[in-house]
């Protein structure tokens, strides 16, 4: 026979309430001993809460979504993946992905997340998919939603934003003050697509303009290890080859360096390169990557918003935050 709360609470010499406090994860003031016993007893009894049944008692699925561009590959989604996943299991819920890579993929989401798959949503996906409209429409819904973006004008969810357009132009600016004046950016096919530079790109050409620095060397490579590797050798063959590199994601400028040293050049005598993440690779790349990012990942402060925002009786205000982005010169600049 399943073993009940009301088991686990004499057990434990505690209320059923307070079980139910501890193992849901609900923010209320239980003493750590208290929440020791309680966590004992339910050990040795084997019991577990019943989701299903709290879930139609609360019309509640206690699930959280996190929505990404896609599975894998990105360090910072994963450190994001893993902040989720922490302080949904101590909260008692758990959580699904989803992926956004196409505009067919963005509808989907939608509709899942409209259909009630979880109670709330964290968004981050990179490019033009998850358009305005989409996530703007998603959150009239009521439904509790994080999103990570740049994007003005998203209302009804609390919004995290990174300041790296004046970051990336930081970056330009340093290789611009050491004498590089034929400067390569290597973008990301959804930057080439906009209709005028925005947030990384619009950094490089930003401070190009400042200082009357022509020409503009744009080119795609950075979606992938592989492409940036071809996209960098393409560049340094040329007659005419940059003196820097500046690819938009760190993974695109540790293969840069790659192909610079299969090209007979050297790092950054011959060509600068700077990537965008301040991912750990690069502090084992020889030389060590210089970067634009965040001193350190974690989402912690991100994921209590979604979190506040489902154990708030009332839905509060929309919020935004900005994480704090910089250059880190190293080696390899």
């Amino acid at each position: 026979m399943r073993p009940t709360a009301r088991q686990v609470a004499e057990l434990a010499n505690v209320s059923v309430a307070t079980v139910s406090y501890v193992l849901s994860g609900r923010d209320r003031p239980v003493a750590a001993e208290t929440r020791q016993r309680v966590l004992d007893a339910a050990r040795q009894l084997g019991y577990t809460p019943n989701q299903a049944a709290r879930s139609l008692r609360k019309r509640r699925t206690q699930r959280v979504c996190l929505v990404l561009s896609s599975l894998g590959g990105v360090p910072s989604d994963e450190r994001l993946a893993t902040d989720l996943h922490e302080m949904a299991d101590a909260r008692g819920y758990s959580v699904v992905t989803l992926t956004v890579y196409s505009e067919a993929r963005a509808s989907a989401a939608v509709d899942v997340l409209r259909g009630g798959i979880a109670d709330g949503a964290l968004v981050n996906v990179v490019g033009d998919h998850f358009t305005h409209d989409l996530l703007t429409g998603l959150a009239a819904t009521g439904l509790p939603m994080v999103v990570l973006s740049n994007e003005s004008g998203l209302e009804g969810c609390d919004v995290v934003r990174t300041p790296e357009t004046e970051a990336c132009a930081q970056a330009v600016e340093h290789l611009l003050a050491e004498g590089r004046r034929r400067i390569a950016f290597m973008a990301h096919r959804f930057e080439l697509y906009r209709d005028k530079p925005a947030g990384r790109l619009l950094g490089y050409t930003t401070a190009l303009e400042r200082h009357g620095v022509d020409p503009r060397i744009v080119t795609s490579g950075a979606d992938d290890r592989v492409s940036a590797y071809q996209t960098a050798a393409e560049l340094l063959s040329s007659p005419d080859r940059p003196d820097a590199i500046f690819a938009a994601s760190d993974r695109a400028a540790i293969s840069t360096i790659w192909a610079a040293r299969d090209a007979g050049l050297r790092v950054p005598d011959d060509v600068a390169v700077i990537g965008v993440g301040n991912i750990d690779e690069g502090l084992i790349s020889k030389p060590q990557l210089s970067t634009v990012g965040p001193l350190r990942h974690d989402y912690t402060d991100v994921v209590r918003l979604l979190f506040d925002r489902l154990q708030a009786e009332e839905p509060p205000p929309a919020r935004e935050i900005v994480r704090s982005w910089t250059f880190l010169r190293r080696g390899s600049s």
